[in-house]
């Protein structure tokens, strides 16, 4: 069943009228629901709309336009087709289709060769400076949001900074044709985001929903010009559980939403592909012993998860 409540928003305003306030606010929560609301984030709304409208003249192409973007491996830049990614541990994939940007990176940079080069769709000349465009300002605004977990978690308000400089961070924009049926295959099956956090604009369409702790279905709608942000496996596990990486899913659309697809723009930020994920001694506890003793790269972590939800 789904709950009627909701996650109150914490307004960015206060990041730098009261920092420690919106610290305490975001982390908690964070450690309550794996998810949090900003409001008043501040990014040009006008860019943003200008980016998802790129996006939905590409996902407008026909299919073989759109297949000749599929390029390398993992799905890790360019275009995926529908029906391609399925949920971990789910037999019916997921009903989307999307395209992947990652970080540009200068010629000869120790991490070429886990980041390829970025595609870009020809036949839509905005899509390029757009779409960078909300990359960038996602990306910015990550490190302003981990910064707040840093003060929650009383470690150095900078400590996060190096460790995602170079991270492997994707912008995802994803479409969710018309779903005119109640399943067995959903938008998004019932996932956690394998990631330190994920930064999500308002979709237009609702379907989003986070698994709280009683096994009850919270249905996140958040308010016009909000930003969720959500706690991923990587932070998860950095953290010891003391920050959760939340079960969520997309359903398909209530019967007179049915003949409307749905556009989203998650951000997954990532940590720099070789930082090590070791526990961090604060979040261990006699009452909390160390659930992963053995550390893993942010790269070794990533291949094993993509390997799951079938990507790799």
């Amino acid at each position: 069943m789904t709950t009627p409540d909701s996650i109150a928003p914490v307004s960015f305003r206060s990041f730098n009228a009261d920092f420690a306030g919106f610290s305490r606010e975001l982390g908690e929560s964070f450690a309550t629901y794996g998810f949090a609301v900003i409001a008043d984030h501040g990014l040009d709304q006008g860019r943003i709309e200008a980016a998802i409208a790129a996006a939905k003249a590409f996902f407008a192409l026909p299919e073989a336009t759109k297949r000749a973007y599929v390029v390398g491996t993992g799905g890790q830049r360019g275009y995926t087709p529908f029906g391609i990614e399925t949920a971990k541990d789910h037999e019916h994939f997921d009903l989307k289709e999307f395209w992947h940007m990652g970080r540009d990176l200068p010629a000869g940079h120790r991490y070429a060769g886990n980041m390829p080069p970025n595609v870009w769709p020809a036949e839509v000349p905005a899509f390029h400076p757009d779409v960078a465009w909300l990359y960038q300002a996602l990306d910015a605004m990550g490190v302003k949001v981990l910064e707040a977990i840093a003060q929650y978690l009383k470690l150095d308000r900078q400590f996060f900074d190096a460790t995602v400089a170079d991270g492997n961070s994707i912008l995802r924009l994803l479409h969710y044709p018309p779903a005119p049926f109640d399943g067995p295959n959903i938008r998004a099956g019932a996932h956690e985001d394998i990631n330190v956090i994920t930064l999500l604009l308002g979709a237009e369409e609702a379907g989003l929903e986070v698994l709280k702790r009683d096994g009850t279905w919270l249905s996140i709608s958040p308010p016009a010009g909000a930003l969720v942000v959500n706690i991923g496996d990587m932070l998860q596990r950095l953290t010891n559980h003391v920050l959760p990486s939340t079960t969520h899913r997309v359903v398909n659309p209530a019967p007179e939403r049915r003949g409307f697809p749905r556009y989203s723009t998650p951000f997954f930020l990532h940590f720099n592909p070789d930082y090590e994920i070791a526990t961090l001694p604060a979040c261990v506890t006699a009452a909390r012993p160390d659930r992963y003793p053995t550390p893993i790269t942010a790269d070794e972590f990533l291949k094993e998860r993509l390997r799951e939800i079938k990507l790799l």
